[in-house]
C-alpha cells in the first residue's frame, strides 16, 4: 500500500467535513523534563477522543459507495475503533454491531452505545471477539470492518499528514502499535512527503506480537495480551500492516505497565491532558530513550485520552491498574 500527497489531501478534505485538524504543540515542560524538543500530536482532541475517528469517516464513505446496499457494519474493538465506526455508520444511516471482550472499558462501551452501536461482549480478548464479529457479519449479511483496511489507514494517515506538514524536520516520531493502522499511516505519510523522520513503534511488554513479528520476519502470535494499555492489547498480528511497519519503522520498542502509568502521570502534570494507556505509551518510550534523544526534535502521538475514571484514579495515586 502506498499513498501520495494527493491521496492524503483528498482524505483530509473528507475528514474535515466532520471534524477539524487536531493540534500539535511543543510543550516546554516536557522539553525541560526530557532534554529534547517534544511535540505532542493531540489525537485526544477528536470528536471521539481518539485517532480512530478519522478512519471511520473514510471507511464508511468508501463502504457506502462500494456497497450501496449495505444495511449495517459489524466489527470488534477495545473501544476507540468501535466509537469511530458507530459514529460514522449511524450518521450514514447504517446499523453498527460492535463486539468487545468481557471486562472491556465500561466508559468506552458507554460511548459506543451513545454513538448508536449495539455492543456485545464476547470472549476474553480482542482477537477472540474479532473472530466472532467476523462470523456474525457473514451470518447476518453485515459488512465486516476489519481492524486494518486501506480505507481505514488513509483516514488515520491524515493525522500524520498534519503533523509532518507542520513539523517536517522531526528527527524521530514515536507511535503505538495495536493492529497497526496508526504506525502504518505515519510511515505512509512520511514516505509520501519524502521526509527522513525515523518512526519508532511502541508495544506493551505484555503484547509484543508486532515486535516479535518484525524480529522474526513473519507473523508471530502470542498466547495473551494482558495490558491496561488496551489499545495495544493484540495477540494476532495483521499481515498487511506488518508488511508496512516491518520495512518502514526504524525499530520497535517495549514499555512496561509501570512506565505507561508514569507517562500518564507526566502528561497530566506537565500538560494537563488525559492519556489512556496506548496514548501514553509513546511518551513512555521516549522517557526510556531520553539519553538517545538528547537535543533532538521529537514527536509523540497521544492517540487517545479515553481512560476509565477508576483506572485514572489508580494511576494518579501512584498505582498500575490491574487487568
Amino acid at each position: 500500500m502506498k499513498l501520495t500527497v494527493a491521496d492524503l489531501q483528498a482524505a483530509a478534505d473528507l475528514v474535515y467535513g466532520q471534524m477539524g485538524p487536531t493540534p500539535q504543540y511543543a510543550w516546554p515542560t516536557l522539553a525541560d523534563r526530557l532534554g529534547c524538543e517534544v511535540w505532542v500530536k493531540h489525537e485526544n482532541h477528536t470528536p471521539t477522543g481518539a485517532f480512530k475517528v478519522r478512519g471511520g469517516i473514510t471507511f464508511i464513505d468508501w463502504l457506502t459507495k462500494a456497497q450501496p446496499g449495505a444495511r449495517g457494519v459489524c466489527t470488534a474493538t477495545r473501544g476507540n475503533h468501535g466509537q469511530s465506526q458507530a459514529r460514522a455508520a449511524t450518521a450514514a444511516g447504517l446499523t453498527a454491531k460492535i463486539y468487545v471482550p468481557h471486562g472491556n472499558s465500561v466508559e468506552k462501551n458507554a460511548a459506543m452505545r451513545a454513538f448508536g452501536a449495539e455492543v456485545i461482549e464476547f470472549g476474553d480478548d480482542f482477537d477472540t471477539a474479532k473472530l466472532e464479529a467476523f462470523r456474525v457479519a457473514e451470518a447476518e449479511g453485515l459488512a465486516t470492518v476489519p481492524p486494518f483496511h486501506e480505507h481505514l489507514v488513509r483516514g488515520v494517515a491524515t493525522y500524520a499528514y498534519e503533523l509532518l506538514t507542520a513539523v517536517p524536520d522531526l528527527d524521530t516520531l514515536y507511535v503505538p502499535i495495536g493492529c497497526g493502522s496508526g504506525i502504518c499511516g505515519c510511515i505512509l505519510a512520511r514516505d509520501a512527503l519524502g521526509l527522513a523522520t525515523k518512526i519508532v513503534g511502541v508495544v506493551s511488554e505484555h503484547a509484543q506480537t508486532a515486535k516479535l513479528s518484525v524480529e522474526a520476519g513473519r507473523l508471530v502470535e502470542t498466547n495473551s495480551a494482558r495490558t491496561f494499555a488496551d489499545g495495544m492489547a493484540v495477540r494476532v498480528p495483521v499481515a498487511e500492516a506488518l508488511a508496512i511497519y516491518g520495512q518502514g519503522a526504524e525499530r520497535i520498542v517495549t514499555v512496561s505497565e509501570e512506565a505507561v502509568a508514569e507517562a500518564i502521570r507526566v502528561y497530566y502534570r506537565d500538560t494537563h491532558n488525559l492519556a489512556e494507556g496506548a496514548g501514553a505509551a509513546p511518551l513512555a518510550a521516549l522517557m526510556q530513550d531520553r539519553e538517545r534523544m538528547a537535543g533532538k526534535k521529537v514527536a509523540v502521538i497521544l492517540c487517545g485520552g479515553n481512560i476509565d475514571t477508576d483506572w485514572f484514579l489508580t494511576v494518579m495515586g501512584g498505582g498500575v491498574p490491574a487487568v
